[in-house]
């Protein structure tokens, strides 16, 4: 645990810098290149990853969906069995290194469902075939071609197929069509792989975790990517430019320009220094780290992640710590923001987040209308 205000207000302001969330500005930045600096992004929710990545880049909706057209970067299952955007030439080892943790207790989960590890295989085999020259299926037309080959895809039976034959590195979330995703051979659309063994891998990702994370501990690292402890400090102290410093009673692992926000002598940027920012659910300020107590208290938390169960609620953001949730929804003409702060929030700090909302309808390129509500079963007006 931290133990001083000083403490926590180094930490933020360190972590909002490595998360690209500090202010600088993002010309130059491309989707590709910011995707590249966090290794692996979650992207479970697209619309979500979508805001994630705008936010770092300033680009808008269109153009990084754009992105996501070429293979160059991607979204499949490498690690937690969830969905995450990475870069199209690292799938393979990531998958390889990180997913077979997933892979291994798959096998409860399909007895579960009555499939046994040949419906799986052959499952992966009849998508390989269907998907092969460049074509990309739907999930409902993955389903149809599994369902003619006389395996079933009934209840959540469809998902895990297509989970696992993503997860053997058989296929990947190819582009959108329309609101839909699409599922394509991952050796088709992907660049040529990187080939990396195990100590490298675990060093590279520890490297880029480090970076786009830090500071962080061990435990930080082993969840975020699915390692055992011991893997993940292996991974550490191999890491190229990863520094091990004493913090607090604890080991954090820094990089050389993380290193001065540990210094006793280091003054952080004031409140009204680092941007107010309206978050995206599942965003990797509050999803990449085992301890968040620098970023969010026990009772936000329990408030952005409800029971829990995985879910992460949208976030409002001030001095690098979570003083809010919002919500949005998005019409023909305008986008509709509900604004949900979890304590008091002054005049000064509510234009603040205020402005951080009209850049996500900026994003959109809709006209925003911002209500705010002390309710957080509210619902954004009509």
């Amino acid at each position: 645990m931290l133990r001083t205000v000083q403490d926590e207000r180094r930490i933020r302001a360190s972590r909002m810098a490595s998360l690209l969330l500090d202010g600088r500005p993002a010309a130059g930045r491309t989707v590709a290149g910011v995707v590249e600096w966090f290794g692996a992004m979650q992207g479970q929710d697209f619309a979500s990853v979508l805001w994630s990545l705008g936010l770092r880049t300033g680009l808008r909706r269109d153009q990084v969906s754009a992105a996501f057209e070429s293979g160059v970067i991607l979204r499949t299952w490498p690690m937690r069995g969830t969905l995450h955007v990475l870069p199209g030439a690292d799938a393979r080892w990531m998958l390889q290194h990180l997913g077979a943790r997933a892979l291994r207790g798959a096998a409860r989960r399909r007895e579960f469902l009555g499939l046994a590890q040949a419906d799986a295989d052959r499952a992966a085999d009849v998508l390989g075939e269907a998907l092969t020259g460049g074509r990309a299926m739907t999930r409902a037309e993955c389903v149809a071609v599994l369902e003619g080959a006389g395996i079933s895809g009934a209840g959540q039976r469809a998902y895990h197929l297509l989970w696992y034959a993503s997860q053997k590195g058989v296929t990947c979330v190819g582009p959108q069509r329309g609101s839909e995703q699409t599922f394509v051979l991952l050796e088709e659309f992907a660049p040529p792989a990187v080939q990396l063994d195990r100590p490298a891998a675990l060093a590279t990702i520890a490297e880029r975790f480090v970076r786009s994370h830090g500071p962080v501990t061990a435990h930080d690292l082993a969840r975020w990517a699915d390692l055992t402890v011991t893997d993940a400090r292996a991974g550490l102290s191999e890491g190229q430019g990863v520094l091990r410093r004493p913090f607090d009673g604890r080991d954090l692992f820094v990089t050389e320009s993380q290193l001065d926000t540990l210094a006793e002598d280091y003054t952080p940027p004031s409140a009204a220094d680092l941007p107010a920012r309206a978050l995206p659910g599942f965003d990797e300020l509050v999803l990449g780290y085992r301890d968040r107590t620098a970023q969010i208290d026990a009772d936000s938390e329990r408030r952005v992640v409800p029971g829990g169960n995985g879910m992460f609620a949208p976030t409002l953001v001030l001095d690098g710590r979570v003083v809010g949730s919002w919500k949005r929804r998005e019409l023909a003409r305008t986008v509709e923001m509900l604004a949900t702060p979890f304590t008091r929030i002054k005049p000064a700090e509510r234009r603040r987040l205020e402005r951080a909302l009209e850049e996500f309808a900026l994003f959109v390129g809709k006209p925003g209308r911002i209500t705010w509500s002390d309710d957080e079963g509210d619902s954004p007006p009509s």
